[in-house]
């Protein structure tokens, strides 16, 4: 049993980082898969803000290359490597779900999400740029993109709010996750990084229409900005 956390990790995340090369593009859920359609919903981040992928799948691949070679039988990579794994194997075929199904979308994004941040959490102190910065950029983007679909969903099935209302909430509740990581977890500021990055994409993809969505999303910038420095860890 020796090194196959090690060898596991990298085969899914293998598997996580080829699989949008067979299937359809995911560019947010279409007319046809909600009932009330969600063209460019208000708490979706603007396009260019998903380039985050590509930095994204390369730094995984990295890390699960470096820990076959180096990490293959520590202790510390293989607890965090149990949640990761986790992530991966639901994040593989999600590209397909999310073309498929929009409820199933929201429901598996957060399993992934949740599990990257449980992963982030039980990262050893050590091998930052090794470990802790790859994890955590994905547990980052994650975290908002879990919240982003949820406020789709939810505003393309009526739910009370509509979808103005939806991204107002789903905004607050992924700054109240992203506060809880970053006081968990003050090695890891890519974290809070890449919630930023989200938020900015936000308000980019709003510059000619909500303003309130806009400054709920800045307000989370500084926010989330000082409290990454706020928990920083000591150097």
């Amino acid at each position: 049993m020796q090194h196959i956390y090690a060898w596991l990790t990298l085969i899914l995340t293998t598997t996580f980082v080829v699989s949008p090369a067979f299937t359809d593009p995911f560019m947010g859920f279409t007319a046809d898969q909600l009932p009330i359609p969600q063209i460019d919903p208000p708490v979706q981040p603007a396009g260019y803000a998903f380039a985050i992928w590509g930095l994204i799948y390369g730094w995984l691949i990295v890390s699960a290359v470096f820990g076959v070679w180096r990490r293959a039988d520590d202790a510390g990579w293989d607890r965090a490597r149990a949640p990761l794994m986790v992530s991966l194997a639901v994040g593989t075929p999600w590209l397909t779900i999310a073309n498929a199904s929009a409820i199933w979308a929201t429901i598996t994004i957060f399993v992934m999400a949740a599990a990257a941040i449980v992963a982030l959490i039980l990262a050893p102190k050590t091998d930052r740029w090794w470990l802790h910065a790859p994890v955590g950029i994905y547990a980052g983007w994650l975290t908002a993109a879990s919240f982003v679909s949820l406020g789709s969903t939810a505003a393309g099935y009526g739910i009370v709010l509509g979808s103005l209302g939806w991204a107002y909430l789903a905004i607050i509740l992924a700054l109240g996750v992203t506060l809880t990581v970053i006081s968990r977890k003050p090695s890891a500021p890519e974290y809070g990084l890449t919630v930023i990055w989200a938020l900015v994409g936000i308000i980019v993809a709003n510059l000619s229409g909500a303003v309130g969505v806009m400054i709920l999303a800045a307000t989370g910038i500084v926010v989330v900005a000082g409290a990454t420095w706020k928990f920083r860890s000591p150097a």
